[in-house]
């Protein structure tokens, strides 16, 4: 298949104006990007994985596709994101293995990850990070930690989040229950070894007690675990005040320390049963390309026993990663919660399956929008957002700064970076945000938003920049706070121009300006100056990239708040005896619904100016 328009084709691989390459590795690049995209072009139309890989032969990626090519045909598309281009540029050769349907896709996909690791696909390295007690399957079974889950007829109890307190409890049920401490398997010895003579194991190992009664103490461990040591809990609480009345207060601390051991663990779900009907899991997922992290927080009859975080690198988007983060957490079919909680539309159709037909389990795989279990998926999320803010700002990007510096004529490196963006839907909920880079990391700190009041409903997004550019530096130039070094605008020479005026107006001539159109990428100045169209791999351009992505994906986030918020508030009109003039009461007096809900009838009523049975039915609504 010929090139139909070689000069397309040039301003879609953006390689001509890298004046860092050398003629023959242009041409070599973009004769790459070229086979590749004939090589996608000609997949077929059915179901299946692909496996994409560099020119060492190395799979850096496998995906999954209801369509072979209709899904990595898109991979080459003009006007493809940061993530996509810089996958694209690494890719030498596509394969493919067909399959009946996408489900078998999804399953195949998995196995395919596991096989060959692929840097850009998320891994599970550490597996769940827990501990388990285990309760082998032996005539005369051992009972110990582990994190290895595996399928061979042991019972598995856990998982537990302290392990420091999981070891004391141990302990407790060896000098108990004295049971065995070999931790080979059991072969007949002539004599018993030290244990048996401190009085330590009862050593079935040479016929010192019958298999009936060593499993007596077996399931007097197991009642311990399944219906908790209520009984034991209230003897070492009253030895403890014993103790203390005593003055044997060393004594009393170690029964203190005892207690919280023992009400911390005490009562534990068999990792394998399915029965618990208040199970729920919450998973979260963060992503500022390529970094990605993923929060777990598993709740067990109603507390928190766990909760972790993964990372990884990916290509993949936000739920098409968690997707794959779920086949490979859950696929050993073991501690299956109930419900789940997710961050991210995935594909329902698909997760479900894989749960009922895999794992033979039946979970609800849920997006809340609002209640309970919305604000612990929200607790979720944050943990899993400032672990991935956190490894961003671990990142040295000097070098980066310094390219800037030379692409922008700058006197020196930008140590403050300001960046604009603006969100809205049909002239609705529009909002300006300002992000700040220090030394080329995020600086959360310096986040700050702007809902835009000058446009009355209408669409411009020059007017929006205009307002939020006088907002921020009206209040810089009064209170005397840190010029930035740069400033970059989301958008072309038009919100370029209407940045540079405002702060020509304001008295911040010196401040540069630059915008970045995400079309192509390119450059755009506040002055005279071509635009400029670099490679992706530029370190300069990629420092503004992550600069615009960050002000994008704050932006779109309160923008969305916004909606969700006048969505919520409109239910408040739904409640018997809360109209329009009660409802504005309300909104003025709290930001969210959640804030309600943190309230009482009478606090409400007080805040809000509204009556306490109004308030009352208010809660009673949304607490349904």
């Amino acid at each position: 298949m010929g090139i139909e328009n070689p000069g397309a084709v040039e301003a879609e691989i953006s390689f001509a104006l890298d004046k860092q390459k050398t003629v023959a590795e242009l041409e070599n690049e973009k004769q790459r990007f070229l086979k590749a995209r004939e090589q996608a072009r000609a997949l077929p139309l059915d179901s299946g994985v692909y496996l994409m890989k560099n020119e060492d032969g190395q799979v850096i990626y496998v995906g999954k596709a209801k369509s072979l090519r209709k899904r990595v045909t898109q991979y080459f598309l003009p006007n493809r994101d940061r993530k996509t281009k810089a996958l694209v540029s690494k890719i030498h050769t596509i394969d493919h293995i067909i399959t009946g349907n996408e489900y078998e896709a999804l399953v195949l996909e998995n196995n395919m990850i596991k096989k060959y690791t692929p840097h850009y696909n998320i891994l599970l390295k550490d597996g769940k990070s827990y501990p388990v007690i285990k309760i082998t399957k032996e005539d005369f079974p051992k009972v110990y930690k582990t994190r290895r889950i595996i399928k061979d007829g042991s019972e598995y109890y856990g998982p537990y989040p302290d392990v420091g307190r999981l070891s004391t409890y141990l302990d407790l049920i060896d000098k108990m229950f004295n049971l065995r401490k070999c931790s080979t398997p059991l072969k007949k010895k002539p004599q018993p070894c030290l244990y048996y003579h401190i009085g330590r194991c009862p050593a079935p190992c040479c016929g010192k007690v019958s298999k009936e009664d060593y499993n007596k103490n077996v399931d007097k461990v197991r009642k311990m675990l399944k219906e908790g040591t209520y009984e034991l809990e209230n003897q070492i609480r009253d030895e403890m005040m014993v103790a203390s009345k005593e003055m044997r207060y060393e004594a009393a601390a170690e029964k203190r320390d005892l207690l919280q051991t023992l009400t911390s663990v005490s009562k534990a779900q068999m990792v394998e049963d399915y029965s618990n009907t208040e199970s729920r899991d919450y998973a979260a997922i963060e992503m500022r390309s390529p970094l990605c992290t993923v929060s777990i927080m598993q709740f067990r009859d109603g507390k928190l026993i766990g909760r972790a975080l993964y990372r990884a690198q990916t290509f993949g988007d936000e739920s098409e990663t968690l997707l794959n983060f779920l086949t490979q957490y859950y696929e050993d079919g073991r501690n299956l919660p109930r419900e789940l909680y997710v961050s991210h539309e995935v594909d329902n159709s698909l997760i479900s399956r894989y749960f009922n037909e895999y794992l033979k389990a039946d979970v609800k795989v849920i997006v809340p929008s609002d209640g309970k279990n919305y604000r612990i998926l929200r607790l979720a999320r944050e943990n899993a957002n400032r672990d991935v803010e956190k490894r961003l700002r671990s990142t040295d990007n000097s070098a980066g700064l310094e390219v800037l510096r030379q692409i922008c004529g700058l006197e020196e490196a930008p140590e403050l970076i300001e960046g604009f963006d603006i969100a809205q839907l049909s002239g609705k909920y529009t909002v300006a945000s300002l992000i700040s880079f220090v030394n080329g990391v995020p600086n959360p700190a310096g986040y700050r938003r702007f809902n835009i009041r000058s446009l009355e409903g209408a669409i411009d997004d020059y007017g929006a920049v205009r307002e939020a550019v006088r907002r921020r530096y009206t209040r810089v130039f009064n209170e005397n706070l840190q010029r930035p070094g740069l400033i970059m605008i989301d958008g072309g020479k038009g919100q370029v121009n209407a940045a540079r005026e405002v702060l020509d107006e304001i008295g911040f001539a010196d401040v540069p300006i630059v915008g970045l159109a995400e079309k192509h990428e390119i450059i755009v100045f506040d002055d005279d100056r071509e635009d400029l169209q670099l490679d992706h791999s530029n370190e300069g351009l990629r420092v503004l990239i992550a600069v615009r992505d960050e002000c994008h994906r704050f932006a779109t986030g309160a923008n969305q708040a916004m909606r969700s918020k006048d969505v919520s508030f409109r239910l408040l009109e739904s409640v018997p005896g809360i109209g329009k003039v009660s409802s504005d009461k309300i909104m003025k007096a709290f930001s969210t619904v959640e804030d309600i809900l943190a309230c009482s009838a009478e606090e409400i009523s007080k805040r809000a100016g509204i009556s306490v049975k109004a308030a009352q039915k208010l809660l009673d609504k949304f607490n349904v």
